[in-house]
């Protein structure tokens, strides 16, 4: 049996390049090789396609060609460059291992509808919307689910501190990894932590402080057909939660640490699960996402965030909640797959 010609695209021009590559490796070791022909596709800091041996920590310098996903669906692959020519790599599938803006923002979904070729995750509208955290809310809103009150502050606003009640989070609109993010406890703070946050958007979210556990599901499938993964809780020494942006992430966080599985009752749990997947379904989530909430001390569940393109790393939250519920990542992997290949988009 032939094996399926997959396009591995990792790297990216964001704040969280360094993420897309552990991504991309954990993904690498974990890919059947009897069952897929992978085309590890990097993109480097600046924007240049390159097709490389595989997503090593220095690949930029190992044997590279350049590339690009041809935009024909007469061609449906990759357009290679050699000795002066270019010659094309078909494929079967695409599987994007990127993280924020032009990953998981409808950018480069946008580039695979033109291509044609199948593709894992979720497409240009589902991503656009969860990575814009106010339109997020807004649907979820619309969808019954609870959200903290916020306002958005766009490039030529401002907010009058006093009209807020304390503490409250400001963050860029549209990114990811908690870059941009600071805590305001007091209305002098507040205008520092809105440039900061526009260091990373011109569109900034405020929005008042939950007080509540932070919980996560990790959501596999399209439409009806959805798996949940174990829940996990992220238990704080001191400060907020901020992602990947540790020095030695694989050693652990400085002030976090994620317990899988969560330490909440079966009905919470339940509660939470069917509060994510409501989410994703509203948002038309496709393949996989990690739905981020906060459950308060009464039992209500209030939406955090959606990472439409969660991270695969050794230490990433996702791959761990669905190796707790029974599902390794090379299982994933084969599931995210066949749901591209399968799935039905408009």
């Amino acid at each position: 049996m032939a094996r399926l010609k997959i396009g591995i695209i990792f790297g990216g021009h964001s704040e969280e390049h360094p993420v897309s590559v552990k991504s991309a490796q954990e993904v690498a070791s974990h890919l059947d090789p009897e069952k897929y022909e992978p085309f590890y596709v990097g993109i480097t800091r600046d924007g240049v396609w390159k097709l490389c041996d595989g997503p090593t920590a220095h690949w930029e310098s190992g044997s590279c060609r350049p590339a690009v996903l041809s935009p024909d669906r007469g061609v449906r692959g990759l357009l290679v460059l050699t000795q002066g020519k270019y010659t094309s790599v078909p494929l079967d599938v695409l599987l994007p291992v990127l993280h924020g803006k032009l990953g998981e923002d409808g950018a480069i979904q946008g580039l695979f509808e033109l291509s044609g070729i199948p593709y894992v995750g979720c497409d240009v509208q589902s991503s656009a919307l969860a990575m814009d955290k106010s339109l997020t809310y807004l649907v979820a809103r619309a969808a019954g689910i609870a959200t903290p009150n916020f306002w958005t502050v766009t490039e030529n606003d401002t907010i009058d501190p006093d009209r807020l009640s304390y503490p409250v989070f400001v963050k860029p609109a549209r990114s990811g990894s908690s870059f941009g993010v600071s805590k305001v406890s007091r209305s002098a703070e507040l205008p520092t932590a809105v440039e900061t946050a526009r260091r990373y958007d011109a569109k900034v979210l405020v929005e008042e402080a939950v007080a509540g556990r932070e919980i996560g599901c990790a959501i596999l499938g399209n439409e009806q057909d959805l798996t949940a993964g174990e829940l996990d809780h992220i238990a704080l020494s001191g400060g907020f939660f901020r992602i990947h942006q540790e020095d030695a992430p694989e050693t652990g966080s400085e002030n976090s640490v994620a317990i899988v599985p969560a330490d909440v009752s079966a009905e919470s749990r339940a509660r939470v699960q069917e509060a994510a997947k409501s989410v994703y379904r509203a948002l038309g989530c496709r393949g996989l996402a990690r739905v981020d909430m906060f459950l308060t001390g009464d039992g209500e569940v209030v939406l955090n965030e959606v990472n439409t393109l969660p991270g695969l790393t050794s230490y990433s939250r996702y791959p761990r909640m669905m190796a707790a519920a029974g599902l390794p990542l090379g299982e994933v992997l084969d599931q995210l797959v066949a749901l591209a290949l399968t799935g039905k988009r408009r």
